[in-house]
């Protein structure tokens, strides 16, 4: 087998084309990318190639995957809101919900994940931390005259890049939707593990979460 990256700085791909034709019986192998040395750029998608030519199978790559606790937040009403205040009073109020958003992440050493339109998505190492996070963001953002409705849930997420998708998130974002004007909600998975906390709760029952499989026990954290 003869592997060549179709913009190597060094020696052209028709070279290796050439090598390939001259080799009785060899494969050509083209590959992305401009490095010449094998061990610079992707080598996973080298060392594929090798590993399917020696075995006859490709490996199995595992996708990453890490336990996190995932927050989301929506402003209640923001549509009737923003049309009350008109576009330059709802953008002001916008940059302030946001920059008291962060400053609540930074205080829980939570982490930024994505901001869609008026929401947020964050993630933290520990349930209890999100929870406190939430019940100071919902008082915080009181002040502007806003308020939010959270969700909290702990999960397996996989790692897209510097976002995060899969279940968890989708649980998180669906128990955010059932909460009421300045609630926080989490799913059962995290009463259960902040046991011991201090934290208190209130059943919710259970509901059937769009797009999610079975269903979920939802309790709301009382302040």
């Amino acid at each position: 087998m003869v592997l060549h990256r179709a913009n190597d700085r060094i020696s052209s791909v028709g070279q290796g084309r050439y090598a390939a034709e001259h080799i009785p019986g060899a494969r050509f192998v083209e590959l992305p990318g401009a490095d010449h040395i094998p061990f610079l750029g992707d080598q996973d998608a080298l060392l594929d190639e090798v590993q399917e030519f020696l075995t006859g199978a490709r490996p199995a790559h595992e996708t990453d995957r890490v336990l996190a606790t995932v927050l989301f937040t929506d402003i209640v009403g923001s549509t009737e809101l923003a049309a009350r205040l008109l576009d330059r009073r709802w953008t002001d109020l916008l940059v302030d919900y946001r920059t008291g958003v962060r400053r609540q992440l930074d205080g829980f050493q939570g982490r930024e994940v994505d901001t869609a339109g008026d929401g947020f998505m964050a993630t933290f190492d520990g349930p209890a931390r999100a929870i406190r996070c939430a019940l100071a963001l919902a008082e915080g953002v009181r002040e502007l005259g806003i308020n939010v409705r959270i969700g909290v849930h702990t999960g397996e997420c996989q790692v897209v890049g510097a976002r995060l998708a899969g279940i968890a998130v989708h649980i998180a974002a669906r128990v955010c939707n059932l909460a009421e004007p300045g609630e926080v909600l989490t799913s059962g998975t995290v009463r259960d593990l902040v046991a011991g906390s201090g934290i208190g709760f209130e059943d919710r029952g259970m509901h059937e979460l769009r797009g999610v499989p079975n269903s979920w026990h939802v309790y709301r954290v009382v302040p």
